[in-house]
């Protein structure tokens, strides 16, 4: 028994593809026993048994549903019979790697070969994106990253349009960097970067534009100009400020100084002393009290009211408002 199939010791394959594992044999005129043929993962542990996937024995398919990885499994050809007992596996996901082993043993023959298959996951669209100012004669540097994919990543800059990449440019594989040191008006120009790996590769574009830098002398004479103004309202607003202070103390000397002409006259206070020297001065007048306006006289030693009829007797008027009378 000898197996013939010439195919890579090592298969890479996208996840979410199919695969078929190599495994063809040609028995020797020897070989008169029974056909029996099986594919199983090997463990890396070598103390640990195999894990059997499939078999063929007796012209009988069996498929050993028990482990994870049985799921997709079948033989190549309608008839392992005849020569050719390779595995396809449908649907390949991260579980897929393994180390696989194909055994075919028809007496007194045996022969077995090993395969290992590496599913791995594409790399993602990539982002591309400028960091700096994009002025002309500074540095600026264009990434790309894909968020998703199996490593090794690889990334790859070129220039899609506007010309030849740029001989001041550098670029990172690993990190997906390019790097121009000093940019001009002739790096401008659409650059393509392409993420890969084994398995896949997928690509963005970015449109490098070149600005030119702002001149600087009006930039400098703007600003000192904008501080000069800044200054001048600033010192405005201080001399206001101390005008003010200045004529508040001479405005309030003024209000206290000032007579209010409409501010009534003070109330006459009750009969006091000088009150009494005048009933004296004058005692023939007899004062009423404040308040009261009423008419009284004196004659002959009486006093008479307008109520009693004194012949002789002249009316005198008490006056109220200034406590005396008229």
């Amino acid at each position: 028994m000898q197996l013939t199939a010439t195919g890579p010791q090592t298969v890479q394959r996208a996840e979410g593809e199919s695969v078929t594992l190599g495994c063809t044999y040609t028995p020797s005129p020897s070989d008169t026993g029974e056909l029996d043929i099986e594919w199983s993962v090997v463990s890396p542990d070598t103390t640990q048994k195999d894990q059997l996937l499939m078999s063929y024995t007796s012209g009988t398919k069996y498929i050993h549903a028990d482990h994870a990885l049985a799921k997709g499994l079948d033989f190549t050809a309608s008839d392992p019979s005849m020569g050719d007992a390779s595995l396809s596996i449908a649907l390949l996901s991260p579980a897929h790697s393994a180390t696989y082993q194909c055994k075919v043993k028809k007496s007194p023959g045996v022969d077995m070969r090993k395969v290992s298959l590496v599913v791995m996951a594409k790399p993602s669209v990539p982002k591309c994106w400028v960091e700096g100012g994009e002025m002309v004669g500074e540095a600026v540097s264009l990434h790309c990253k894909s968020a998703q994919g199996s490593t090794p990543l690889k990334y790859m800059w070129r220039r899609e349009r506007g010309g030849p990449m740029p001989s001041a440019a550098t670029q990172n594989s690993v990190t997906g960097e390019l790097v121009i040191s000093n940019h001009s008006q002739s790096f401008a120009g659409i650059y393509l970067c392409e993420a890969t790996n084994a398995v896949g590769a997928e690509q963005c574009r970015i449109n490098l534009r070149a600005n030119k830098p702002p001149n600087r002398a009006a930039v400098i004479v703007g600003t000192v100009v904008g501080s000069l103004l800044l200054i001048i309202l600033l010192l405005l607003f201080i001399c206001l400020l101390l005008c003010k202070l200045s004529d508040r103390p001479r405005y309030e000397k003024e209000v206290s100084n000032e007579i209010r002409e409409d501010a009534p006259a003070p109330e006459s206070r009750p009969i006091s002393r000088g009150a009494s020297r005048s009933a004296s001065q004058h005692p023939e007048v007899t004062y009423s009290q404040v308040g009261k306006s009423e008419l009284s006289c004196f004659h002959e030693g009486r006093i008479y009211t307008p109520s009693t009829n004194s012949p002789g007797c002249t009316p005198v008027k008490y006056d109220s408002k200034f406590g005396y009378a008229v």
